[in-house]
């Protein structure tokens, strides 16, 4: 190699070092300028969602209110329409009761109370409400309630014999027990069957003359 390339490549590469320098900076200026940009636009996302976020949280906030207010109101109502089934038995309970104090009869009442009672299970049936059968019937815990034992002589037991207080069903589920008396059956004193068996043998024994014994 001459002495004049030598000379031209050492150039060369003292002007490409010089340079190096120039381009670095440029790069770098590029990159953070692509950066901030890229901040910029994640930061206006994220204001947005925020937004978004807080503006949903408000609209929760207000179905909270609302549901709240609506389901206050439905308890508060809930029985508007049983209590205007309930009216007309109000109704007739009053007439009954200015008719006994004009001196209405009491057959007349008895027949009024009796329409009015009538009046009042047609009422309930209409919401559900049935009573429940037991007298008559083999004790059931699961409906009634058993709150004294009768003991009977035709030999049934565990019967409801007595009904102390109607129960009633709502939709097939137990509103509240029947109040019953159950029957018992009695039993005799065993002493008592053997000596009463003795004295009819006894007896046989002792007939009149001519009469043998069996």
């Amino acid at each position: 190699m001459t002495n004049q390339e030598s000379e031209e490549t050492k150039a060369s590469t003292i002007d490409n070092v010089q340079e190096s320098p120039v381009a670095s900076t440029t790069e770098l200026e590029s990159m953070i300028g692509r950066l901030q940009a890229d901040l910029k636009e994640r930061t206006t996302e994220i204001e947005s969602l925020n937004d978004r976020l807080l503006r949903l949280h408000a609209e929760f906030e207000n179905y909270k209110k609302r549901a709240s207010r609506e389901r206050s109101e439905f308890v508060r109502f809930a029985n508007e329409g049983l209590i205007l089934e309930l009216l007309p038995v109000v109704d007739s309970l009053e007439h009954a009761v200015a008719t006994v104090r004009i001196g209405g009869d009491v057959q007349g009442l008895t027949e009024g109370v009796d329409i009015i009672l009538r009046l009042f299970q047609t009422t309930l049936e209409k919401v559900g409400v049935k009573p429940i059968e037991a007298l008559g019937h083999e004790f059931d815990p699961n409906v009634h309630q058993a709150v004294a034992q009768v003991e009977t002589t035709d030999g049934r037991d565990n019967i409801a014999v007595e009904e102390v207080r109607r129960g009633y069903l709502l939709e097939g589920r137990l509103l509240r027990p029947a109040m019953v008396k159950v029957s018992k059956a009695k039993v005799l004193n065993p002493e008592l069957r053997v000596q009463g068996s003795e004295e009819g043998q006894s007896e046989t024994r002792n007939l009149g003359p001519g009469i043998c014994e069996p």
